[in-house]
């Protein structure tokens, strides 16, 4: 890259995704200038302490003549953050999110959007189990997925924006894909979003199952407690409002799991030991083409360090 894809970036909430961002596009030089702006006073006192850029007071004055504007709050603070931004965002610029849900999003945002801005949804496959802007590190989207859910924008302008944006997304090392809005949130339901309500809903079971205390939940979790453990220690406010906002779309993938959940205990209840074998050899083959794809590592631990503490 010969120069920055864009001059001057803004990034609204400085959680993980925003951090990292700040991380990333200040390593790869995809930012000339990047403004930050969070709603907590005390993660802005922390983006200062860690260089992430320049902190701003308020929403308004980071947007202030950046080419980019990216809202990197949860997804139920993303209406605010808009209001609190939407009246300083430069004509012509390109604004887009981070959001795991996108329908929910666009409804919020596009009708607040200027006629001048062009909004172009997006979401990054990429994350960790931990939050707040010392949880940001700039190669959290090399080799990750970024989904681009362009709008029906008949504007002769809109199009080079989406791909620009692609571009500079491109710049931090993702790969970038495109998606229908309500396909995306059908397809992240699947791979995200029922997978975080089963870790929640099992390590909360364990913890209260009065035949097992809880000390012995901790004492002796397993190889696949713990797994679940990792996703459950993600950020309860950002998946609150994940399924809030994607409840179509997750009771609908939740019902067909219910279904393939139920059949199971059938199966272990009459003794049905083929039906057992053939769900978990399909299961397995899922794994492999995983890794086949380098969606991760088939190292111990799938190649994670030990979280700090």
């Amino acid at each position: 890259m010969t120069g920055p894809v864009y001059e001057r970036i803004a990034i609204i909430g400085v959680g993980l995704i925003g951090a990292s961002l700040a991380h990333a596009a200040r390593e790869a030089g995809a930012a000339g200038d990047i403004k930050l702006y969070d709603a907590d006073m005390n993660v802005r006192a922390r983006a200062v302490a860690l260089g992430l850029g320049d902190v701003c007071a308020d929403a308004a004055a980071a947007v202030k003549d950046a080419d980019l504007v990216i809202l990197a709050t949860p997804v139920g603070a993303m209406r605010a953050a808009m209001e609190a931004c939407r009246d300083a965002l430069k004509p012509g610029a390109t604004l887009t999110d981070v959001g795991s849900v996108k329908k929910a999003v666009v409804d919020a945002i596009a009708p607040l959007t200027p006629g001048n801005v062009y909004f172009v949804p997006g979401h990054p496959l990429a994350g960790t189990e931990r939050s707040g802007p010392d949880a940001g590190f700039a190669t959290l989207f090399q080799g990750r997925w970024h989904i681009l859910t362009p709008l029906d924008d008949p504007r002769p302008e809109y199009a080079p924006a989406a791909d620009k944006l692609a571009d500079f997304w491109r710049a931090l090392g993702a790969n970038v894909e495109r998606m229908d809005l309500a396909r995306h949130d059908v397809v992240l339901a699947a791979v995200s979003h029922l997978p975080h309500l089963i870790a929640f809903t099992i390590v909360f079971m364990a913890e209260h199952l009065e035949t097992v205390t809880e000390s012995e939940v901790v004492k002796y979790s397993a190889s696949g407690f713990r797994d679940f453990t990792r996703i459950a220690a993600s950020d309860p406010t950002m998946w609150r409002d994940v399924f809030l906002a994607n409840r179509e779309a997750v009771l609908h993938v939740l019902g067909a799991f219910s279904e393939e959940l139920a059949a199971l205990q059938k199966a272990i209840r009459w003794g049905e030991g083929d039906k057992l074998f053939d769900t978990f050899t399909a299961a397995r083959r899922v794994r492999r083409e995983v890794i086949e794809a380098g969606q991760d590592s088939p190292a111990p631990n799938w190649g994670r360090d030990k979280p700090p503490a």
